[in-house]
């Protein structure tokens, strides 16, 4: 199974010709590319209706669906009633995904402004326990939970933390964004070995099975010191700022990995998907 590319939302030329992102299955196929990752940062708003066009499009294109869940949730936050809002956030992201035929829902983890990282971390996987009980219950055991990095420095959300909270549950699978943990450590990733120390963190810590699969998002970022991730760029556009992709597309060749690679650049992301896929298929002659 290779890995597969693909957007988060829909790109500026998508426009050019269609309208909803009911079509965005057409328009992925006719790229060449293989995901879309719906977006639902804002909020859980998709009619039935939309959810139903969506469903049967991607099934006939051969197009795989995520979800993002809205941006608000914080498993972390100090305010009780805030983390059990975050719950049915949660759940309505999953009801959300079952409509559409998406597998996977990516949740961001919080901050921990407040508190102490360690204690932000406590909060969190208690918050994500008691989601995934409520899903199960609710019967979305086969929705994926994907735990983002974070690209703010107060954020929770390091490799090590969500490695942490993945490793709770057999079913959680990190949502690793590079431009996040590239930005949150002021261009770390200078290339192959950092991606590698990257990959072999997941794997020690989820082991081979999880790390074959993990989820992914990646665009260049731009990042301010100490603050971490301040914007995402294009490419093209992309200001001295990184990381490069084409080191990593080597080594999940390489690995015979199968991630999902959601592309999250500013206005071209399907374009810069497509880039990647292709410098991925290159690795193989």
């Amino acid at each position: 199974m290779p890995a597969m590319f693909g957007p988060a939302g829909n790109s500026e030329s998508f426009f050019e010709k269609y309208k909803s992102s009911t079509d965005a299955p057409m328009f992925l196929k006719e790229m060449g590319l293989d995901s879309y990752e719906y977006q639902c940062g804002r909020g859980i708003k998709i009619t039935d209706k939309t959810a139903q066009t969506l469903f049967e499009n991607a099934q006939k294109c051969g197009i795989t669906l995520s979800l993002h869940a809205p941006y608000f949730i914080s498993l972390s936050s100090v305010e009780a009633d805030k983390r059990d809002n975050s719950i049915n956030y949660i759940i309505q992201s999953c009801e959300a995904a079952k409509r559409i035929g998406a597998e996977r829902i990516v949740i961001h983890s919080g901050s921990c402004a407040k508190i102490t990282r360690n204690e932000a971390l406590e909060l969190a996987k208690d918050t994500i326990l008691r989601a995934r009980h409520m899903a199960v219950d609710n019967g979305f055991d086969k929705i994926v939970f994907c735990i983002e990095t974070m690209g703010k420095v107060n954020q929770l959300g390091t490799l090590d933390e969500v490695l942490e909270l993945c490793s709770l549950d057999d079913t959680f699978l990190p949502c690793v964004d590079f431009g996040h943990l590239n930005a949150r450590d002021f261009g770390a990733i200078k290339g192959k070995k950092e991606y590698e120390d990257i990959l072999n963190k997941i794997e020690n810590k989820l082991g081979k099975d999880r790390l074959k699969i993990f989820h992914s998002h990646f665009s260049k970022i731009m990042f301010t010191v100490p603050g971490g991730e301040k914007k995402h760029l294009t490419f093209d556009d992309a200001q001295g700022f990184g990381p490069d992709y084409e080191p990593l597309m080597e080594l999940v060749y390489k690995k015979n990995l199968a991630p999902v690679f959601i592309c999250e650049s500013a206005g071209t992301q399907a374009e810069d998907a497509l880039k990647m896929k292709k410098c991925y298929l290159s690795c193989g002659g």
